[in-house]
């Protein structure tokens, strides 16, 4: 294998803020320093979490790092979606060890964007070979690079990783100027669904969109109810702690839309966005009061308002969901890449991936037919 001058880290906070960012960029919030060590300083990543933060790091010449691999320690496979639980179960029934492993990751984040930071592209190979040597050298079942940008997948694949595909659904700005001019794009038969939807659910609500200073502290107050909630019935236990999301406001308050539902002034639902360079990322949603529609009201609809608003091209709203297909958001592929020593397993890995990508293509092809988009002479 090359030599690599390469080093661990320990944590993202070990990295001054002006140094890290300068590799990972400005278009996506999700591997910033701030928003990585937003989740260290507030326990969701670190301690017991499971999620030990080993940022592996390349320098330049100039001492200063060239390229960093936002990595962690895995003992287990939460907070991931991209799901290897039958890898792990196969490897402990053959006699292995699959955790601890190595991920290359914004945690709790089904966000493509990249996971080699690169103020040097030229670096792109050392950190790849580093990342490879760490698992060999620690005695690693494997690596996994999830939710890659598109243009980081050949990076990994000429490095002999397997690259494995999956899919989300994402909204798409075609030069909007409202909401009303996206329904024109739509058969009419969902345009008026979805005009249906959002009038009954606001109805006697509020609806308010709040970034910046204007975010209190009793809006998260507010909103980690709302979090608490669904991240207990969909995950048995949250992965971020309450400490995380003020944190969030002071380090990157900017970049943070939170719209809320009030009724009577009292806020009853809520999703969290992250706003990126060109894409508004929607994260968590929670709700006290169940009003039909209101999580497609907030999640969907209010993102593409928000969206056309900022003159953002995509919203992305979170992993899987094939309920957003008839509001607008069509499928699109998203790739991880997996580093896999033992020969054994590779392969075994190998052919599983080639018959799920067959089975991905497929399942792509008949969702973007379902598409809700006029055609012909509608």
């Amino acid at each position: 294998m090359t030599q690599v001058a390469a080093h661990l880290v320990d944590g993202v906070r070990a990295i001054p803020p002006e140094q890290w960012d300068a590799c990972a960029g400005t278009t996506n919030p999700f591997v910033s320093h701030a928003f990585l060590s937003a989740l260290e300083d507030s326990a969701s990543t670190g301690n017991r979490s499971g999620w030990q933060p080993i940022p592996i790091v390349v320098d330049g010449a100039d001492g200063t790092p060239a390229a960093i691999a936002p990595a962690y320690a895995k003992s287990h496979s939460q907070g991931e979606y991209v799901f290897d639980h039958a890898w792990a179960d196969a490897w402990e029934r053959a006699g292995g060890a699959y955790y601890p492993k190595l991920q290359i990751a914004a945690p709790f984040s089904p966000v493509p964007g990249p996971r080699l930071l690169l103020r040097d592209p030229a670096a792109a190979p050392a950190l790849i070979a580093a990342l490879e040597a760490v698992t060999d050298q620690h005695g690693l079942s494997s690596a996994h690079a999830t939710f890659l940008a598109p243009d980081q997948v050949p990076l990994f694949e000429q490095a002999g990783w397997l690259i494995r595909e999956g899919t989300q659904f994402h909204w798409a700005n075609q030069n909007y100027a409202t909401f009303d001019d996206f329904l024109g794009a739509l058969a009419s038969r969902k345009r008026k669904a979805i005009r249906k939807e959002r009038a009954a659910a606001v109805e006697g609500l509020t609806i308010r969109h709040l970034t910046g200073p204007d975010i209190r502290e009793e809006h998260w107050d507010a909103f980690w109810t709302f979090y608490q909630d669904t991240g207990s019935r969909k995950w048995g236990q949250p992965y971020l702690k309450r400490a995380f999301f003020p944190l969030l406001g002071q380090r990157m308050g900017d970049k943070v839309l939170l719209i809320l539902a009030e009724r009577d002034g009292i806020p009853i639902a809520g999703a969290l966005n992250l706003i990126g360079e060109d894409t508004l990322y929607g994260r968590y949603w929670g709700c006290t009061e169940e009003v039909p529609f209101l999580h497609f009201e907030l999640c969907y609809y209010q993102a593409i308002d928000a969206a056309i608003a900022r003159g953002l091209k995509t919203v992305e709203a979170g992993a899987q969901g094939e309920h957003k297909l008839a509001r607008g958001y069509v499928p699109v592929p998203t790739w991880s890449a997996h580093y896999i020593p033992d020969a054994g397993f590779r392969r075994a890995i190998a052919d599983f991936l080639i018959r799920e990508r067959a089975a991905v293509a497929h399942e792509q092809s008949c969702l973007t037919e379902l598409a809700p988009f006029r055609k012909g002479g509608d």
